[in-house]
């Protein structure tokens, strides 16, 4: 079987590259639609969940606005999907707690709800921006574990000699990222407002 490189799949985004298309689809997808269906969703769901995807790594290729900092393609479009689905996910409860939970509220109240919706998206985006700056290695490693995949399988399925290495790997990787995101300047200001 053909093994393409991040840049020729890239490439064939922009190029609407029907071969690479398929090729993207055949290997990535499941993985996507198992993400999805065990997160609330169904088939549907996940199709157009990765076709959005697809969509949006065109348009940022378009503007010439992608980088994928050492990620492998597969990682960087798993997290775009992912992104995409836990906000569509998050704009679904958002509507259905606010039509329920603002039925008796104020109008000081139910704006106060929608700034801590908005607030919530942001920390998300920080997180986002910080997890696609680390190494491929630990962007799959650490999805793996958010996944909530057993210790064993990930060592497995990432090479590594030992269950021990893989949790101090994960430890490590976990630590990086979340120094990173203390350090930056966003953070600061999200925490200020909390206080």
């Amino acid at each position: 079987m053909i093994n393409y490189t991040n840049e020729e799949l890239l490439n064939g985004i922009l190029r609407n590259d029907n071969v690479i298309l398929q090729y993207i689809y055949k290997n990535f997808y499941y993985k996507v639609n198992f993400y999805v269906k065990k997160n609330s969703g169904n088939d549907e769901d996940a199709s157009d969940i990765f076709q959005e995807a697809i969509i949006v790594i065109y348009r940022k290729l378009k503007a010439n606005d992608l980088v994928l900092n050492n990620a492998s393609f597969e990682t960087y479009l798993y997290s775009v999907c992912k992104i995409l689905w836990l906000k569509q996910l998050s704009k679904k409860k958002a509507e259905r707690d606010m039509v329920i939970d603002n039925a008796g509220l104020s109008d000081e109240e139910y704006d106060y709800n929608i700034v801590e919706v908005a607030d919530k998206n942001e920390r998300y985006r920080l997180y986002q921006k910080h997890f696609q700056m680390l190494g491929s290695d630990c962007q799959k490693l650490l999805q793996l574990f958010f996944d909530k995949i057993p210790l064993r399988q990930i060592s497995q399925m990432m090479g590594y000699k030992s269950e021990k290495y893989a949790k101090k790997r994960k430890f490590k990787c976990k630590e990086y990222l979340i120094t990173s995101i203390k350090q930056d300047l966003n953070y600061k200001k999200l925490i200020e407002d909390d206080t």
